[in-house]
């Protein structure tokens, strides 16, 4: 406990809200001077704001006073929102989109100069991206958070809270979409990917090109858009769990550049009949896809039955593009140019 209260300080100041119970701006808390630029810091738990309970699980119970309170305000004042606490695997689209909702009521207030969301690691590339389509502002958003709790031997919390505080007070970020600071980098939502499970620098982008700007406003709370894996000498049997499900858009985790087999190939075409929109990403990390190989499920089989290769994004930035997609009602079209970009 000592070093929970030497690195991010009380515990019971101020406890996050449940995720059912939250309202956007109830536990609204602003430091410091007013004639300082305004940040807003949207606490939604994630390891940044868990400690370990007597059984030996790690679980969020930090607010995010108790996060800023050790902070260096680094010329600004901060305003403090207690939005939920999950841990972020646990997020729903419906969870993503409130912390869409949240930051767009952050920067839709004329004395907030910038929002930093401190999210778990496990999602953070979904929410950061969704965020991204949905937001229209040129004012820095920022998320980060930490591999590490605040009880560990090595902290990475605080450090990132103040890299990402840097990011968000320096001009040159405006204008440029949502961003992350962790690790030491700081990267585009677009194409961001978690590479490692245990590493404090656990993020990379999966692009050098300039990020995509996409405006999708729609909401994408209560959708469903799944991630179907394939391997090798798989049958459909999950694609066509999936359909049956009453799925609207299916993201296909391939091999290599973007293929699977003759089976998953026979199965894309019934999601074409159906009008599913069937997006291939792969599990390979990194390197753009592209439609080539045949032999009967290959990704130019694929694409010949109506699947859309996503170039670069990879399954969970892909699932909440196409989710984003469907909600505003793209065309096929206009789906399959969003996925083309690198």
């Amino acid at each position: 406990m000592r070093r929970i209260l030497s690195t991010f300080a009380r515990i019971g100041r101020s406890q996050p809200s449940a995720r059912a119970e939250a309202k956007p701006g109830r536990n609204d808390h602003v430091t410091t001077s007013s004639s300082l630029p305004l940040i807003a810091v949207i606490a939604t738990g994630g390891t940044i704001a868990s400690t370990t309970t007597a059984s030996g699980a790690t679980t969020p119970s930090l607010g995010a006073d108790a996060l800023l309170e050790g902070t260096a305000a680094h010329g600004a004042q901060l305003r403090a929102v207690n939005l939920m606490a999950v841990d972020s695997s646990s997020l729903t689209l419906a969870d993503m989109q409130s912390i869409s909702d949240e930051v767009r009521r952050q920067v839709e207030d004329d004395e907030v100069s910038a929002v930093i969301v401190l999210h778990g690691t496990d999602s953070m590339e979904e929410t950061s991206l969704l965020t991204d389509l949905q937001l229209e502002s040129d004012k820095t958003v920022v998320f980060t958070g930490s591999q590490f709790t605040a009880e560990s031997e090595s902290p990475d919390g605080p450090a990132n809270v103040a890299a990402a505080l840097a990011a968000a007070l320096d001009p040159e970020n405006r204008g440029r979409g949502v961003l992350v600071a962790f690790g030491g980098r700081l990267l585009k939502a677009w194409g961001l990917t978690k590479a490692s499970a245990d590493r404090a620098d656990a993020f990379r982008s999966v692009t050098d090109k300039p990020a995509r700007r996409l405006h999708l406003p729609a909401p994408v709370a209560g959708m469903r858009v799944d991630t179907v894996a394939v391997s090798p000498g798989a049958d459909a049997t999950h694609l066509h769990a999936s359909l049956e499900a009453g799925v609207q858009g299916i993201v296909l985790v391939g091999l290599g550049s973007g293929n699977a087999s003759q089976s998953v190939v026979s199965a894309a075409w019934e999601c074409q009949a159906s009008d599913i929109p069937l997006v291939v990403s792969s599990r390979v990390p990194f390197g753009v896809l592209k439609a080539s190989y045949g032999g009967g499920g290959g990704g130019h089989d694929l694409a010949v039955v109506g699947a859309i290769h996503a170039a670069v994004l990879r399954a969970g930035q892909a699932r909440i593009l196409l989710a984003a997609l469907i909600a505003n009602e793209a065309t096929p079209e206009e789906i399959a140019a969003a996925f083309a970009a690198e």
